[in-house]
């Protein structure tokens, strides 16, 4: 499907809601046995397929296709930390070769069709290309964001019984080094699972190996640029990617060949409305699902040249996004409102000194951003020329839902606007009715299955069914709360579960609270989102603790960094004599996230508190 202006969009947004419409969308890629079943099942059963009977690899659309017909043409342009180091441009055809390297590699260690591979490394070339190389195997790849801790990386080794871990020495990232071998080698001393460690040396720091070890610089050297494709069936595994939920436990969301193949590149194409000469660049680190979908598969597999970086925004200085797009001549700029509000918040000139006009295209990602960002947003960085795509999904949906098409559909501050060809939203109240009314407010699920949606989370679809299936029958719920205007436009007002969206990345409160716990000084703890001018949200603990503690809030981030990772500090911290609860023991958050948005004057009802003096507590420590 290629749109182009309103018109199509508005017909291929009819045409599909007929499923068959999707196997005329497949007649773009390469297949081994083209489909000829397109949706089956629904979420009633929670048992969905899509084209179920097609054989294909997805590497052979993102890489042998293009090496083929334009081998020479630059696929990733890797730009170091260090700006003074030289960065990397990558042909199609040299991809396609070290995928192929890469894929030997793991073959000679024993890496075979179905076993999961987790990678924990910096944003260096090898990790796409390793990512890639496991699609070319058959091979389940489980990439883990390099920032999370060593036992949060354990957890994650252990719930999908990996047997190969991929690393880096260390990561340069800004002014440091992060120890990421040292981590993993911490995360594997926690697990019974893994056998072979294979280790990218990126710093060529002077560390500590052993027999586990197997270093693979020279060997991706040596190997074979050639391997040929596993046939994979439509549904076979392609990645597990971890997100967090509203129990202690990380979900380990399953997403299957072909439906994440043609959502990320369908939703990539048409969104950005990229074309072949242009730049993309994605900012965001292949740990999280922006990466896999809009950096290693989505512009892949259309062809296109992308922007792959390694450091920080504001290292050596806030201009160096700016810079990167200056030097490489980016048209199309993807980033998070929490990146966007940190470089808001820096001096003038860093942007004003950059000429940005290269760019046509801008887009946001990850949470809701405000007006004030946007509009920064547009008129500084885009000169009120680039349309802002606002972009709504999920790492559970694999790819875009809800966004307007870049210079094709009308783009509206703030909104996401419209749903994409094959996305049916609805609004539901809290009783699980759908709300009819044009202009509403409510709970945001999804109504029919599309092709990008996660399928199970591994080893535990029960966990999948209760937590998106079950709240609202019939649909899929999104966690998120939206209103819809008069005319269909889609505004993302924020999460409405358990979960709270940190610099656009989700983490679980019950997850930051069961680590608290954990920690000596503490007896209980309760854990919320705030408003954070940067983060957009940040996160506050409530907590009782034994005693006073002068430094409590220091030890007990510092406890919370080893636990899960940087991403789970708190930003504020109240300690109290107790947490208000019903007679039933059920802490009622409700009022504790009202505290911490600094409403205090609309608590509502708090006669069923077995408690009802610590809320006035509360209200005076904060």
């Amino acid at each position: 499907m290629n749109i182009t202006s309103l018109t199509q969009y508005k017909e291929q947004y009819e045409a599909h809601k007929d499923d068959t419409a999707w196997l005329e969308t497949c007649k773009e890629y390469e297949w081994f046995n083209f489909p000829t079943k397109a949706l089956e099942g629904n979420f009633n059963d929670a048992n969905v397929t899509w084209f179920n009977d097609g054989k294909l690899n997805i590497t052979v659309n993102a890489l042998d296709r293009h090496a083929k017909n334009t081998p020479n043409k630059i696929a990733i342009i890797w730009e170091p930390n260090n700006p003074e180091d030289k960065e990397i441009k990558i042909t199609y055809k040299e991809l396609l070769e070290r995928v192929c390297k890469f894929a030997n590699v793991l073959k000679d260690q024993g890496v075979k069709k179905g076993d999961p591979v987790c990678f924990y490394m910096s944003m260096i070339p090898e990790l796409l290309v390793g990512a890639l190389a496991c699609a070319r195997i058959g091979a389940i790849h489980s990439i883990v964001f390099g920032g999370f801790s060593a036992k949060a990386l354990a957890g994650r080794i252990e719930d999908s019984s990996v047997k190969f871990v991929i690393t880096n020495d260390e990561g340069p990232r800004g002014d440091k080094k992060i120890p990421l071998k040292e981590i993993c080698d911490q995360a594997i001393s926690m697990c019974s699972c893994v056998e072979k460690v294979l280790v990218v040396r990126r710093t060529f720091a002077n560390l500590d190996y052993n027999e586990k070890h197997i270093i693979i610089n020279d060997l991706l050297e040596k190997a074979s640029s050639t391997f040929e494709p596993v046939v994979m069936n439509s549904e076979d595994p392609l990645f597990i990617l971890y997100t967090s939920g509203s129990t202690g436990k990380p979900k380990g969301l399953l997403h299957t060949t072909a439906g994440f193949m043609v959502w990320s590149n369908q939703t990539f194409k048409n969104v950005f409305q990229a074309k072949d000469n242009d730049i993309f660049w994605c900012s965001a680190d292949i740990g999280w699902i922006t990466g896999h979908s809009y950096m290693t598969y989505g512009p892949l597999i259309s062809g296109a040249t992308q922007v792959m970086f390694e450091g920080i925004p504001t290292f050596p200085d806030p201009g160096r996004f700016w810079n990167i797009i200056d030097k490489y001549k980016v048209t199309h700029f993807y980033t998070a409102p929490t990146a966007i509000r940190a470089l808001q918040a820096c001096e003038d000139r860093f942007y004003k000194e950059a000429d940005l006009n290269s760019l046509k295209v801008l887009g946001s990602v990850g949470e809701p951003i405000n007006i004030e960002a946007w509009n920064w947003y547009h008129e500084n960085i885009g000169k009120n020329k680039c349309p802002i795509v606002d972009t709504w999904w999920q790492t559970e949906t694999g790819g875009i839902m809800i966004s307007n098409l870049a210079g094709v559909t009308k783009a509206i501050a703030c909104h996401a606007t419209n749903p994409l060809p094959g996305v049916f939203p609805i609004l539901v109240d809290a009783d699980g009715n759908e709300i009819k009314d044009k202009k509403a407010s409510g709970n945001l699920c999804i109504s029919k299955p599309w092709p990008g949606m996660a399928r199970t989370i591994y080893g535990d679809h029960q966990r999948y069914i209760d937590t998106y299936l079950s709240t609202y029958a019939g649909n899929y719920f999104t966690g998120d709360g939206a209103k819809r205007d008069e005319n269909g436009n889609y505004r993302i007002t924020g999460r409405v579960d358990d979960v709270i969206n940190v610099s656009g990345h989700r983490i679980g409160t019950a997850e930051v609270e069961d680590a608290i716990n954990k920690h000596e000084l503490i007896i209980e703890s309760a854990v919320v989102g705030m408003p954070h001018e940067i983060k957009g949200q940040g996160i506050m603990a409530y907590a009782i603790s034994k005693g006073s503690h002068a430094d409590i809030m220091s030890q007990i981030n510092s406890h919370l960094v080893e636990q899960l990772g940087p991403i789970a500090k708190l930003d504020k911290l109240v300690i109290t004599t107790g947490l208000p609860k019903t007679r039933s023991g059920k802490i009622m958050r409700r009022i504790l996230r009202k505290l911490a948005a600094g409403d205090k004057d609309n608590l509502g009802d708090i006669s069923t508190l077995v408690n009802p003096q610590v809320v006035e507590e509360l209200i005076n420590k904060l």
